[in-house]
């Protein structure tokens, strides 16, 4: 009898627990992507806290609500069981997502790539993309082990090339040097 290899399931992160909502168990979900609408035609997610496994739940329904998502997840009967899963990480199979529009991208393709200045200097490492009031920030480590927020808008994103492995900025005047101060 010989076992046969089954691919990993690869997982992407869609957001975090924020906190319960209501008394039924729903939980706010903080959306990585532009829109709450990511749980759209979703029947499966995963839930992980921090330095556990991710736990399968069947999403029994999802409703935006104010820029975030509410949902109702099989392991979530009660605001007690959804307290628990504050601050998790909501996940979804790769294969169950929607295809991404040409210039869209998944924060895990970004993450790890270098960040290069418009003038050809390297600025760093993109280490984390967070949502943070409503803005999404990108966090980058510099070679120096410097961390430095910009803000993830057109202005200051020029080019974004997976196939090189590059990501290209412009920060505004004075930026980099505020966080590279000894």
């Amino acid at each position: 009898m010989s076992e046969e290899k089954l691919d990993p399931v690869k997982l992407v992160e869609l957001g975090r627990v924020q906190k319960p909502h209501g008394l039924r168990g729903e939980l706010c979900i903080e959306p990585y992507a532009d829109s709450p609408f990511i749980f759209e035609g979703l029947t499966r997610v995963y839930l992980r806290l921090p330095g556990k496994k991710p736990k399968p739940c069947v999403l029994e329904g999802w409703r935006a609500h104010q820029g975030r998502a509410l949902i109702t997840v099989d392991r979530s009967q009660g605001r007690d069981q959804a307290e628990a899963w504050r601050g998790a990480d909501v996940l979804a199979r790769e294969r169950d997502l929607p295809p991404l529009d040409e210039d869209e991208f998944r924060p895990e393709d970004l993450l790890g790539l270098p960040v290069m200045h418009v003038n050809g200097s390297r600025i760093g490492v993109l280490e984390d993309i967070r949502d943070v009031a409503g803005q999404e920030l990108w966090f980058i480590l510099d070679d120096a082990g410097n961390e430095i927020m910009l803000p993830a808008v057109d202005e200051f994103i020029l080019d974004i090339d997976l196939e090189a492995g590059v990501i290209l900025v412009d920060p505004p005047d004075g930026l980099l040097e505020l966080y590279q101060q000894p």
